[in-house]
């Protein structure tokens, strides 16, 4: 392993857990524990374990820090309520997406910014920047080394997650957090998720990680509680319909290339890239996301071709792709030119060479029962 990969407060928990370690992002995470398959459908079925502390966090904080934030962000902060999270988008002065992420208002001073892992530091550069740039009374500070951040995701994970922690799961809503306490830390527990399943993430210092992850794994065996690496997380994402910074979308696209125009509120007032944005709600973009599902076998991966299906000519390229474990077969994203991107819409996708017939369909693939 290079010694310059980042490691998060769990990594020899991985290791002693059976972890198999690889790169990603900078950063030496497990990719599978008992084998991708078997730690998807734990958490479809049951409830699944993620440390995603490698995450960035930056915070906010003062009595203009509103401004700031609603400056950087493309969703509307303004009527944010204490213990809620949104859903949004960092952009550029053009309207090209420079990470997506997570606002939680902890106060109404104060905001916590959840961003990607290998995006942080141009993250912190970025909104460090914009700072400088922006009049008002706020504290910008980068607080990645100070957290760790465990999700528990499944039907069972509010079950597992209450013999744990004495906060009252049930009040804490979708996209909503609140402050508890686990072995005399205090931590906050949200419910928002990047599986498509109910679950919760667990934000505490860092050097109460081990104890944590070793506490919800005993409290959570009666159920099947499985530690989930990063091939699970990117067949349950993909699943949910959900986009992954660096492959789905990047600078040079914008919110509404990626089919993300509802967490864009141009009327919310000034904010990076908007003017850019209103013209291309207005006048439509050339290319958008697509979803599809393979017809029969096939297996898509990025950076596959996606064709015509009538004459095979490249119309665009499979951002993420990958076989269904819940569906059974093989489904992806990719950027069509707009006439292709429509429900029902046959493709092909190049497969070693060969064309395998797709169908373009709504996203997400998978919604949870409810």
């Amino acid at each position: 392993m290079s010694a310059e990969l980042k490691k998060t407060p769990l990594h020899a928990w991985h290791i002693e857990h059976g972890g198999r370690m690889v790169e990603f992002g900078g950063w030496h995470m497990p990719v599978q524990f008992a084998g991708i398959v078997s730690e998807h459908n734990a958490v479809r079925q049951r409830a699944g374990l993620f440390d995603v502390s490698h995450m960035g966090e930056i915070r906010v904080r003062g009595g203009d820090a509103l401004t700031l934030v609603q400056k950087l962000v493309t969703n509307d902060m303004g009527n944010l309520e204490v213990g809620q999270a949104r859903y949004t988008l960092m952009t550029n002065h053009e309207g090209g997406i420079l990470d997506d992420l997570l606002v939680y208002c902890l106060d109404d001073e104060d905001f916590l910014l959840v961003v990607n892992a290998a995006t942080t530091p141009k993250d912190v550069a970025w909104v460090e920047e914009q700072a400088e740039l922006t009049d008002g009374s706020f504290e910008v500070e980068d607080q990645s080394s100070q957290w760790a951040q465990l999700a528990i995701q499944g039907p069972s994970s509010e079950a597992i997650l209450a013999r744990v922690i004495s906060a009252d799961l049930p009040s804490i809503r979708y996209y909503r957090c609140g402050w508890t306490e686990f072995d005399g830390l205090d931590a906050l527990v949200s419910r928002t998720g990047y599986t498509g399943e109910d679950g919760f993430e667990m934000y505490l210092p860092a050097e109460g990680a081990v104890a944590l992850a070793d506490a919800l794994m005993a409290a959570g065996e009666q159920d099947g509680l499985q530690p989930i690496g990063l091939g699970a997380r990117d067949t349950l994402r993909l699943e949910a319909g959900m986009l992954l910074y660096g492959y789905d979308m990047d600078a040079t696209r914008s919110p509404i290339e990626a089919g993300l125009g509802w967490a864009v509120k141009p009327d919310k007032g000034a904010f990076n890239g908007r003017q850019t944005l209103i013209e291309e709600v207005d006048a439509g973009t050339l290319e958008r996301l697509a979803g599809f599902v393979i017809d029969g076998r096939g297996l898509p991966r990025h950076g596959y071709p996606i064709l015509d299906a009538g004459d095979g000519a490249e119309i665009g390229m499979v951002t993420s792709g990958s076989f269904s474990p819940t569906l059974q077969m093989g489904i992806g994203l990719g950027y069509v030119p707009v006439e292709y991107a429509e429900a029902e819409t046959r493709i092909a996708i190049e497969v070693r060479g060969k064309a395998v017939p797709a169908t373009v369909v709504k996203t997400p693939f998978y919604k949870r029962p409810r």
